[in-house]
C-alpha cells in the first residue's frame, strides 16, 4: 500500500474545495461555514474519544482518520496551513510539555 501523508490530504482538501458542492463533501462543508465545519470536527472528536476507550483498534483508526480530515477542513476554512501548525508545534519542542502548557496558562490570564 502506498504511503499517504497529511500533506497529500491537505492538498486533496484544497482541490476538493474548488469543486462543486454537488460533487464534493469538502466543498459542501466549506459552503456551510466555519461554525458548521467546527461542529462536525467536534462530533468527530467525540466519536474518536468513544472509540479510544471502548471500541476496537480499527474503529479508533477510522475515527481518527475522520477527525484529521475534518480538522483539515476547518483549517482550510480559516486559511491555516499544516505548515502553520507545524511551526507552532516546533516552537513547543524547545521545552517540556508541562512547562509549555504552564506558559500558555500564564499568557491567557
Amino acid at each position: 500500500m502506498a504511503r499517504f501523508t497529511l500533506r497529500q490530504l491537505e492538498k486533496r482538501v484544497a482541490a476538493r474545495a474548488k469543486a462543486s458542492p454537488k460533487n464534493s463533501y469538502t466543498r459542501s462543508l466549506l459552503d456551510k461555514g466555519v461554525s458548521y465545519s467546527a461542529k462536525k470536527l467536534g462530533e468527530e472528536a467525540i466519536e474518536t474519544t468513544i472509540a479510544a476507550v471502548g471500541q476496537s483498534k480499527q474503529r479508533l483508526v477510522e475515527e481518527a482518520a475522520d477527525l484529521i480530515y475534518h480538522l483539515l477542513v476547518v483549517l482550510k476554512a480559516r486559511r491555516v496551513s499544516l505548515k502553520d501548525v507545524e511551526a507552532a508545534l516546533g516552537k513547543r519542542t524547545a521545552q517540556s510539555g508541562h512547562a509549555e502548557k504552564a506558559s500558555r496558562k500564564k499568557k491567557r490570564r
